[in-house]
């Protein structure tokens, strides 16, 4: 699963010092590639010592993408307009 280099929803629960800390992050919904796993919420969420990864992928038309799953070495998580998009998608 690839890593989640740096994340600059700093409002997302996951979130502590522009770093993910999900176990794995859900990204997209067939037209948009955004972070499906931001949350906004008073309670810290994930695991201090865990580094976030891509879990799934459902942008299928995204060069790094092969069967619904992120192949690239790693992502960048950062704000298109005002949502959490993955910076690193690339129409194929």
């Amino acid at each position: 699963m690839p890593v989640i280099n740096r994340c600059e929803a700093v409002s997302c629960a996951y979130n502590r010092d522009r770093m993910c800390h999900a176990t794995a992050i859900t990204v997209g919904d067939l037209s948009h590639a955004h972070c499906d796993t931001f949350l906004t919420a008073p309670a810290q969420g994930g695991d201090q010592a865990t580094v976030g990864r891509v879990g799934a992928c459902k942008m299928a038309d995204c060069r790094h993408n092969v069967q619904l799953e992120c192949q690239a070495p790693g992502i960048d998580i950062g704000y298109t307009q005002d949502e959490a998009d993955c910076l690193t998608y690339a129409p194929a």
